[in-house]
């Protein structure tokens, strides 16, 4: 076992110790935003881990990610449901990819998309 398998390993662990808490208590909320990433990171670092024969590593980050789900699933606001894949909220991912493809296509530079701050509007301040 490489040394640093073990640290990798140590550190999942340590965070993991770290997030229980949150999973216990029942007044716990946290935001999809921030327990879908940290489950998905902890997903593709323990592949990742794996692929380099790491295998202590993956399965400490495997179980952070698990834990992340956990998290994501039982103290999220609105908790993970299939309400999530709703007809509203599907609309307003196609509506935001739109929007995005508009601006990506538009032949205005990245520039005109902020206020110029000129000395005449501080005066009008």
């Amino acid at each position: 076992m490489m040394w640093q398998d073990l640290v990798f390993m140590l550190g999942s662990g340590l965070s993991i110790v770290f997030l229980a808490p949150t999973l216990r208590d029942a007044s716990a909320r946290v935001p999809l935003g921030t327990s879908l990433p940290s489950m998905g990171i902890g997903f593709v670092y323990g592949m990742t881990f794996f692929t380099l024969g790491m295998s202590f590593s993956a399965a400490g980050a495997v179980a952070a990610g698990t834990m992340w789900s956990l998290i994501a699933l039982f103290r999220s606001p609105q908790g993970i449901s299939i309400a999530l894949l709703g007809r509203e909220n599907l609309a307003l991912f196609a509506s935001d990819v739109q929007h995005w493809l508009a601006r990506r296509r538009s032949d205005r530079s990245v520039a005109d998309q902020y206020v110029s701050f000129e000395s005449a509007d501080i005066d009008r301040l």
